[in-house]
């Protein structure tokens, strides 16, 4: 029953989206612009619908209104989110030949993130040349609170933007060692910002351990990075090991002075 209540929400909230898109798309290929009749007969939305998106997008700068030429153009905030993704490519190019010296030295697969949202993206990989590695994949995202990587991005948060992100959330549970209390998640940060490095082990996969450190662009956390391995090689008797935290710190310090 409570699943026949959601749908049509749902489905209203992709539809709106959908117009979203097929409305900045439509502006995007056009240099001079396109007036509110040109968009009624492009697109047959009803009228209503398009001054609500045309408002909302206008308001938070995706498009822009010139009131001479009645027309709309793509704002400076479709050109802020580019530059978003410009500088993630930037920073895992950067970081690559760092990454690749690090799974050389530790034998395991070495990996980089960063945050969207309450997401961890990977932008970046170095795999393990053992049989027995991790299997993930660039573009990938993961809940942010199940991995070290996402753990040490929202570490990072002003706490009101923490609060504002988790709010009215509810946390997944992955496994028995996945924490979902926001309570217990936040004093789990509080120790990474002092420590300065995050640990996972069996919070999303069991069986996994990863080690991750911030990556610092100008002072500011813009990314992490990961060591990644199998439980079973790891050295129980000594965590986080000295020589894997040394040598992800180091690579860390490396790729944020090259930024």
């Amino acid at each position: 029953m409570t699943d026949d209540t959601q749908k049509p929400d749902q489905r209203g909230s992709i539809k709106s989206a959908e117009r979203v898109m097929d409305l900045l798309e439509l502006i995007s290929r056009q240099r001079d612009g396109l007036g509110f009749t040109a968009l009624i007969d492009a697109l047959d939305y009803p009228k209503s619908s398009l001054h609500g998106l045309l408002r909302a997008l206008t308001d938070r700068g995706f498009l822009s209104y010139d009131p001479e030429g009645k027309v709309y153009r793509i704002g400076v905030g479709v050109w802020e989110a580019g530059q978003s993704y410009t500088q993630a490519a930037h920073t895992a190019r950067v970081a690559l030949p760092h990454l690749r010296n690090a799974r050389d030295v530790l034998g395991e697969t070495v990996q980089m993130a960063i945050l969207d949202g309450l997401d961890n993206v990977y932008i970046a990989k170095e795999e393990s040349p053992q049989a027995f590695r991790l299997v993930s994949d660039v573009g990938n995202r993961l809940p942010a609170h199940t991995t070290g990587l996402g753990k040490v991005l929202l570490a990072a948060l002003p706490s009101d933007e923490l609060d504002r992100r988790l709010e009215g959330v509810r946390l997944s549970r992955y496994t028995q060692h996945t924490v979902t209390g926001h309570d217990e998640l936040k004093a789990r940060l509080e120790r990474i910002r002092v420590l300065g490095y995050a640990e996972d082990s069996g919070e999303y996969t069991l069986g996994l351990y990863c080690l991750a450190v911030p990556v610092k662009r100008r002072g500011s956390v813009v990314a992490a990075i990961s060591c990644s391995t199998p439980v079973a090689r790891l050295n129980r008797s000594v965590t986080p090991d000295p020589r894997m935290l040394n040598i992800m710190t180091s690579t860390a310090a490396a790729i944020s002075r090259d930024l």
